[in-house]
């Protein structure tokens, strides 16, 4: 299962007509609803909205919106489902250009408007991770950073002293207490917060 963490955006054009392909994280059915309407209201004037979700292998819906019937939401649809996503709305905006694409053009035109909107997304997965924070000096941060890369740092606080809150993998933390040890951080405060799910980058962890 693969998640994208921001919205994304692309128009392509085909024989005049425009596609604005949108990308979206959704929750819930009435995210959808309420990002339906905003696109709505956005691009009032357009010809279609065109759109399919994926909450979760229970729960997803496609539209043609007035296109002629499984040309748009299908390969729409089709598309999230070949890339394994889930909690993701994909609406594609078409203001009509004049000249007619058929059945085989529009599926092709709104599954490649769907494909471009997230060739460069990026992927997260859920993963069990040890949570942690970590109260060190500055210098002691710099030596974090650089020397322990296994670590996936969610937030930064710098005060009197440094303030990190991350996690890792469940088999890195006593690499991760070993090395604080190893590297003399001898001002650095590691405290458990326990196991729980986090949502990492794909290129971090094997699929």
């Amino acid at each position: 299962m693969k998640l994208i963490q921001k919205n994304y955006e692309n128009t392509i054009i085909i024989q005049k007509s425009k596609f604005i392909a949108e990308a979206y994280r959704v929750n819930s059915v009435d995210e959808v609803e309420q990002i339906l309407s905003s696109i709505r209201k956005k691009y009032y004037d357009a010809s279609h909205h065109c759109y399919a979700y994926r909450i979760d292998q229970n729960l997803q819906k496609m539209s043609d919106d007035g296109e002629p019937a499984k040309t748009a939401g299908a390969p729409i649809l089709d598309v999230i489902l070949k890339k394994n996503i889930e909690k993701i709305l994909i609406v594609v905006t078409r203001y009509f250009g004049g000249t007619l694409l058929g059945a085989g053009g529009l599926v092709r035109a709104y599954s490649g408007a769907a494909s471009k909107v997230i060739e460069n997304a990026q992927f997260f997965h859920t993963v069990e991770q040890q949570r942690f924070h970590i109260i060190c000096s500055y210098a002691e941060h710099q030596i974090i950073m650089k020397m322990m890369p296994y670590l996936q740092i969610e937030k930064t606080s710098f005060l009197s002293e440094v303030i990190l809150l991350g996690s890792c993998k469940l088999e890195d933390y006593p690499k991760l207490q070993n090395d604080i040890y190893q590297f003399k951080l001898k001002d650095a405060k590691l405290e458990d917060l326990g196991v729980s799910l986090v949502e990492v980058p794909l290129d971090t962890f094997s699929e």
